[in-house]
């Protein structure tokens, strides 16, 4: 074999190493083979990089140099791309699993309405079949494909295309035992993250989750947020369950001003000034993923 076509041929294995490193056993054995030397992949203890370092008995002549010139990068290169693509992956299987622990169900539809990729609460709706069904790839909601839905609330374009906006669009769902559902749909600027279940082609995600407030996170995360004392934090709650100062009082079995007075406090550590905003500074600490290991 000529060395221009050997050349080629090894090039080719090397990138196709950085895609399946379970070649690179074969591959070091090849470049062995053209080069004349010993070839080892060493990793940088610091910095967790790979990179090719060479062992040669004797010495090392003027072809053999000009043969180890013309593989190395090459190796330098697919080695950086396989540490990217580990990489990559890593954050996607990451992403991925956190997606899998939303309390609410994620479906990634394609430019179309086509499911191409749901989490596990979504898969969980789709089993059960009261709410939401896949028929034909598609997701939907009663009788009607959910993306049609979709479509006619955002009055898009005159085309198929799911268009939903900048904004997206909120769209209220009943279930078969009358359970009211919120599905809200989400454009995707320019498609899922890689390895999250989904390739490119996802165009929206669409996030159904029950119509109503989310079970707030424990109280103690409230607490260490703003230095809450533990009668802050009983009367915190209280004007969340409860309501204003007097069912408040009567709740806890003390005076209105004492209510009063942790309300101030409340007020003064949390840098709001109503009750409302406390009730919505609560709410921003909903929970959005579940409670599964």
């Amino acid at each position: 074999m000529n060395e221009e076509l050997q050349l080629s041929r090894l090039i080719a294995g090397i990138y196709d190493a950085a895609l399946e490193p379970g070649q690179w056993p074969e591959v070091l054995a090849r470049i062995v083979d053209f080069v004349g030397g010993a070839c080892q992949l060493a990793k940088d203890p610091a910095s967790g990089d790979v990179d090719v370092r060479w062992q040669t008995n004797g010495t090392v002549d003027e072809e053999m140099r000009r043969r180890m010139a013309l593989v190395a990068p090459h190796v330098r290169r697919a080695l950086r791309v396989g540490t990217s693509l580990e990489r990559r992956q890593a954050d996607a299987g990451a992403f991925a699993d956190v997606l899998d622990h939303l309390s609410a169900g994620l479906f990634l539809l394609d430019a179309h309405g086509r499911i191409v990729h749901s989490n596990t609460a979504a898969e969980e709706m789709l089993s059960d079949g009261s709410l939401v069904r896949a028929i034909g790839g598609r997701l939907v909601a009663g009788a009607t494909p959910l993306e049609r839905t979709l479509r006619d609330t955002a009055m898009p374009p005159a085309d198929e295309s799911l268009h939903i906006g900048r904004e997206g669009v909120v769209v209220p769902l009943r279930a078969g035992d009358g359970e009211r559902y919120i599905a809200r749909a989400l454009p995707l600027a320019s498609g899922a993250p890689h390895g999250a279940g989904a390739a490119t082609e996802a165009a929206t995600a669409v996030f159904v989750r029950r119509a109503a407030m989310e079970s707030p996170s424990p109280p103690d995360i409230i607490a260490d947020t703003y230095k809450l004392t533990p009668t802050e934090l009983r009367v915190l709650t209280a004007l969340v369950d409860v309501g204003g100062v007097p069912e408040v009082a009567a709740a806890l079995g003390v005076a209105d001003t004492t209510v009063k007075t942790h309300l101030a406090r409340l007020f003064a550590k949390t840098g709001t000034r109503r009750q409302a905003e406390l009730v919505k500074l609560v709410a921003g600490f909903a929970m959005p993923l579940t409670s599964k290991a």
